[in-house]
């Protein structure tokens, strides 16, 4: 399990207004678009998730992947 500083409303500052249910796709794709950096790209890029119902299974993703920190 990696550590990461980002802190779950970063990701989610990038997330704001995306549609859901979402793909992982999309959600990266939406982030780009709001003009997230490359540290939040690349967390979103390695949850093992494809789809999210919303806001919090993405959080639950990224407390799979990073642990508690979330």
């Amino acid at each position: 399990m990696a550590r990461t500083s980002i802190k779950p409303i970063m990701v989610q500052k990038y997330l704001r207004g995306a549609e859901y249910p979402a793909t992982k796709e999309d959600l990266i794709d939406h982030a780009r678009y709001q003009g997230a950096d490359e540290e939040i790209i690349s967390l979103l890029e390695d949850m093992t998730e494809d789809e999210f119902a919303n806001p919090a299974e993405v959080n639950r993703a990224l407390e799979d992947e990073y642990g508690g920190y979330w």
